[in-house]
């Protein structure tokens, strides 16, 4: 019985990490390791599709929610054969993650990454990652996105005189620094990426290898800007503080800046904290604890079901298609 626990980046918008503990075609994964959504699929629908079979989708079959404080909350239940096999590939996921819930945050396995290359050929902003080569198949969306939470929600004054919000400035700013060529690459364990196919051309740069500092560490590259565009870029990760923060690889000094930005967000550092592979400042965070304690006992000005969550998924078409 082979059952994998591992994390992977949600990415373009970047919002945040998901955790996943998975055995054959069933699943349970968290954005927080608190709520735990349990999956399983009829992998057998694929049995004899090959190579295409393991990039198609099957529909996903709700196993149940858990958490520690409200326990198991099963979903529907379908009386066939199937379902059977499906209910007790759940129950392995569901027991397992009953032994091994405290033990996140798992480690990051996806390893296959999709750059937006600049004009000179280097990762300008990082779209899409996965776990397998087999993955690379994929065709995701090849423009670099903000989000819709950053269109309605983040703000900067770094560049005077905007007539539009500053995160769909911002897309359209990184992307036309872009030479519209993107590259996938495999990570290694120090940083470095080997250059595998591209799309939209640049066939000349498979097999390339760019050094782990080609690769900007907040997933978008300052490297030509201007002093305003260096700024407005800084101000969207302070504002995604909170979700960078859950990144294993940062380095000191910009953990720390994320810190301070992070902990001015005190409801998001709750939510998230328990998944930050380092605090170098647990005194601040213990502070941010306790203002979000005290919002919560607060009666809010607007409802919940207004608030748009920073792990929903984003729906696009990709731009080849």
């Amino acid at each position: 019985m082979q059952i994998e626990c591992y994390a992977q980046r949600l990415l373009n918008p970047f919002r945040g990490v998901v955790h996943t503990i998975r055995y054959q075609s069933a699943e349970a994964v968290t954005t927080d390791g608190v709520e735990w959504d349990i999956y399983v699929a009829n992998d057998a629908l694929l049995d004899g599709l090959g190579r295409a079979g393991r990039r198609a989708q099957i529909s996903d079959i709700r196993y149940g929610h858990w958490s520690a404080e409200k326990g198991l909350k099963r979903g529907p239940l379908f009386p066939s054969d199937d379902f059977k096999r499906l209910e007790e590939m759940g129950a392995v996921v569901y027991e397992h993650l009953l032994k091994v819930h405290r033990e996140v945050p798992f480690a990051f396995r996806d390893a296959f990454e999709l750059w937006l290359l600049d004009r000179h050929d280097q990762p300008l902003a990082l779209l899409h990652s996965v776990r397998t080569d087999i993955e690379t198949d994929t065709k995701p969306p090849l423009d670099w996105r903000a989000g819709m939470a950053a269109q309605e929600h983040f703000q900067s004054a770094a560049v005077a005189g905007l007539d539009e919000p500053a995160g769909v400035y911002l897309t359209r700013h990184v992307n036309g620094l872009a030479s519209g060529v993107v590259q996938w690459f495999r990570r290694s364990d120090d940083g470095a990426g080997l250059g595998l196919h591209t799309l939209k051309d640049g066939d000349h740069l498979r097999g390339r290898v760019l050094e782990a500092d080609a690769f900007p560490q907040l997933f978008i590259s300052t490297a030509g800007m201007d002093e305003a565009h260096t700024r407005l870029v800084h101000d969207y990760h302070a504002w995604l503080a909170p979700w960078m923060l859950l990144l294993p690889h940062l380095d000191m000094a910009a953990r720390g800046r994320l810190e301070s930005c992070a902990f001015q967000q005190a409801e998001l550092i709750e939510k998230h904290y328990r998944l930050y592979p380092m605090v170098l400042d647990r005194t601040a965070l213990q502070a941010a604890r306790v203002e979000a304690a005290l919002i919560r006992s607060q009666p809010r000005q607007k409802p919940e079901a207004e608030v748009m969550p920073m792990y929903y998924i984003e729906l696009g078409v990709s731009a080849d298609e």
